[in-house]
């Protein structure tokens, strides 16, 4: 094997700039998305330093940050609304995407689900029992009547609840939808998890309910998007709607 006698650290756009823009005015970036590709790049530069690659630790010269947790777009329950209300061109993608607001299922679920997921829930009523594509783990998920009704659920049918969706019309499709409902914020299908558990939070949901739903390891990622919760997780199915309430 050569030794590698020249290093060339190469420029990678990162957030919509570039890595040596980084480098020079890094400490504006503190959300978590940016820190998973900061730190593996400052260990990165440990390595090369370690293994006399580099004469100098780059890392002595960057001061250290700490992430800021930067919420995301959700829908409000006003938006939820407006969405149930207006039409789609692709009907399935409408109904996937009001269905993941309802149950906060991601996009990688929401393509793999099958009406055979769909099975008694022990507190009564039906949820969805998978093993999710994305952590591999477990997840029990009660799911409402008007859940149910929107999917067009049957015991007697068989295969893809959502059969014919495609990942790809969760871009231009979903976007001209969503615009289409005059709604402006920049919401992509993983919005609809976040507007579940904003949704659920403020309607008082427990916490640890909503952990659970979610298949979240951790409390603090549940905490994101929690001040004041108290509730069930039988009752939480219960208390996302595309109803208006008078």
């Amino acid at each position: 094997m050569h030794e590698c006698k020249t290093v060339t650290l190469r420029t990678r756009p990162l957030k919509g700039r570039m890595m040596s823009f980084y480098l020079d005015y890094y400490p504006g970036y503190r959300d978590k998305e940016t820190m998973k590709v900061i730190r593996p790049f400052r260990g990165f530069l440990k390595i090369l330093y370690r293994n006399g690659m580099i004469k100098t630790n780059v890392n002595d010269f960057l001061e250290k940050i700490e992430t800021e947790d930067v919420m995301k777009e959700a829908l409000s329950v006003e938006e939820l609304y407006k969405l149930a209300e207006t039409p789609c061109k692709k009907p399935i993608l409408k109904t996937a995407s009001l269905f993941s607001c309802m149950t906060s299922l991601r996009i990688s679920d929401i393509l793999s689900l099958c009406w055979e997921d769909i099975v008694d829930y022990s507190a009564g009523g039906k949820c969805v029992h998978i093993i999710t594509q994305k952590n591999k783990a477990e997840d029990i998920i009660p799911i409402s009547e008007e859940a149910l009704g929107l999917i067009g659920y049957s015991s007697e049918k068989k295969g893809l609840v959502f059969k014919g969706l495609m990942r790809s019309w969760t871009q231009i499709p979903m976007k001209e939808w969503i615009r289409s409902a005059g709604i402006t914020k920049n919401i992509t299908f993983h919005s609809y998890r976040r507007t579940f558990a904003t949704l659920q939070a403020a309607a008082g949901t427990d916490i640890r309910t909503i952990q659970s739903i979610m298949a979240h390891k951790s409390i603090t990622t549940t905490q994101r998007y929690i001040k004041v919760v108290d509730a069930n997780k039988r009752e939480a199915s219960k208390k996302i709607t595309l109803t208006r309430q008078d």
